[in-house]
């Protein structure tokens, strides 16, 4: 009896102290690397803007919490987070295995398909044999990384990696890659529009367990009060219309949101 009441008793305090020092979160710091757009960019005036900053922005006036987004480049971002540099990666992250050992994930943000970019009329496929002595170019961190060292290069496809998505697109314009591999979105909404994406295309979706589709914000392992408050945010964001706001601003009728 009197273990087992030691034992209650320590669980009981364990309890309280848990309550006692449960965080009360007044501010949300966003991890984000600003060269994905119309995900999340800066404006001529330095303002961070896009998609995703809208719904970071509207999750935290949902929760009435102040929102501070930080800058890093996406390679950083699971590292940053570990060592408490923001709390939630809120930058066009995938949820893949790799990354849920490390770190966990909210609830859906959006779903997108991965592709090739290159210039129209260009002999790209996106059979990797067929690539094979072709440059292709990746963001580092991304899961378009993974695949590239699992598949591409494998298949003698040479690859570069590169520090943000508006390096690849340097090299892509200029010819140094023959194609970018990338999230489908991002590249049709952004680059393609642009002037400089004028004369390229993408190729058709890219399937492999490899490079899943649906994006979350990574938060760090194991806090479940965090992960709880983001997603009632973001229920609450669907719920009352902000979310279809925000996607029709960016997006048109395009939805990007799975469910899953």
């Amino acid at each position: 009896m009197k273990k087992a009441f030691l034992t209650l008793s320590a669980v009981a305090l364990c309890v309280a102290a848990g309550s006692a020092l449960a965080k009360e979160y007044k501010e949300l710091r966003f991890g984000v690397d600003p060269s994905y757009a119309p995900f999340e960019s800066k404006a001529a005036d330095g303002s961070l803007v896009g998609f995703d900053i809208d719904l970071g922005n509207a999750i935290c006036a949902e929760l009435k919490v102040k929102c501070k987004w930080v800058e890093s480049d996406f390679d950083g971002m699971i590292p940053g987070l570990r060592a408490n540099k923001f709390d939630g990666v809120l930058s066009s992250m995938t949820v893949t295995p790799a990354r849920e050992k490390v770190i966990d994930f909210s609830s859906e943000l959006f779903s997108s398909p991965t592709v090739l970019v290159f210039k129209k009329g260009a002999a790209i496929d996106i059979d990797p044999v067929s690539l094979k002595g072709k440059k292709v170019g990746y963001e580092q961190g991304s899961i378009q990384e993974a695949y590239a060292k699992a598949v591409l290069d494998k298949a003698g496809v040479e690859t570069q990696a590169y520090a943000n998505q508006d390096q690849v697109y340097a090299d892509l314009v200029s010819g140094r890659l023959d194609a970018s591999i990338q999230e489908k979105l991002q590249a049709e909404l952004s680059f393609l529009r642009s002037p400089q994406g004028a004369d390229f295309q993408v190729s058709k979706q890219i399937d492999s367990e490899l490079m899943p589709e649906k994006t979350a914000v990574g938060i760090t392992k194991g806090n479940q009060e965090l992960k709880a408050l983001l997603d009632k945010g973001l229920k609450a964001l669907h719920d009352n219309g902000t979310y279809a706001a925000v996607q029709q601003k960016h997006f048109g009728d395009l939805n990007l949101y799975s469910g899953k």
